[in-house]
């Protein structure tokens, strides 16, 4: 028996991602876009029109907050060879306005170590374990994170799970809108988690509510009034976003 599981281990080959910090996705992936400062006044009103979520403005030059975004693409088709989403997956932020992303700038969107609290690093660097909760998500980010944890992607390698109860949880990771429904549960979740306690918004419509922004069904009042240590964006996230930025925020190398 043992014999024929080792050749079966041969046939398969590795079935996990080696490293997942340089992973060459196929350009059809929608990662971090980059903007020509050629875009002229007359098609940055065009593209601000398109957007169905706002994530696209003019202040100094045009700009995608992929807080906002939801990675369709319709801005690059408009004005093809000036704004062109790539495949760099990195896209994950320790602080808001880190997911702005300028006209003329191709510089990574990263963690900032200034904005990751020291304790985070002190005692979550071997092992963090997270209670995810979807507060009106989709089901999107929702596969895309158990996806995160299969034979694939393989984050469990790194000592990062997810728990069934906030009482043995790190930290908390947020998909969907947060929906009025969810929003009493979302805070006693987050209260069932001993301090201190990492806080990751996985997702556009985590982030800023996304085509749902502006919902009466919605109530967004969590993420305004804690302090958030980590934003995912995708519409829906990548695993690799979201790896890659927990080990970033972590201070662990892949």
């Amino acid at each position: 028996m043992l014999i024929e599981e080792i050749n079966i281990l041969r046939h398969h080959g590795l079935q996990y991602v080696p490293d997942v910090s340089r992973v060459e996705l196929t350009p059809l992936f929608r990662g971090k876009p980059v903007i020509s400062p050629a875009i002229s006044s007359s098609e940055a009103e065009i593209l601000m029109g398109l957007c169905p979520t706002s994530a696209i403005s003019i202040e100094g030059g045009i700009q995608i907050d992929l807080g906002k975004c939801v990675f369709c693409k319709e801005c690059q088709f408009t004005c093809p060879g000036k704004i062109k989403f790539t495949n760099d997956y990195r896209m994950a932020s320790s602080y808001r306005k880190g997911l702005i992303i300028n006209e003329g700038e191709d510089k990574p969107v990263s963690v900032d170590p200034a904005f990751v609290r020291k304790e985070i690093r002190r005692m979550f660097r071997k092992s963090l374990k997270l209670r995810q909760v979807s507060a009106g998500g989709d089901n999107s980010c929702e596969m895309e994170l158990n996806a995160a944890g299969n034979v694939n992607f393989d984050m469990g390698r790194y000592g990062i799970e997810f728990v069934a109860s906030p009482r043995h949880a790190d930290g908390i990771v947020v998909t969907g809108p947060i929906t009025e429904n969810m929003s009493r549960a979302l805070q006693l979740t987050y209260d069932a988690i001993p301090n201190p306690k990492l806080i990751i918004l996985v997702g556009t419509d985590a982030i800023s509510g996304g085509v749902f922004s502006g919902s009466p069904a919605l109530r967004r009042k969590f993420p305004d009034n804690i302090h958030v240590d980590l934003y995912v964006p995708g519409n829906p996230a990548h695993p690799l976003t979201f790896i890659n930025g927990i080990l970033d925020i972590i201070g662990r190398k892949a």
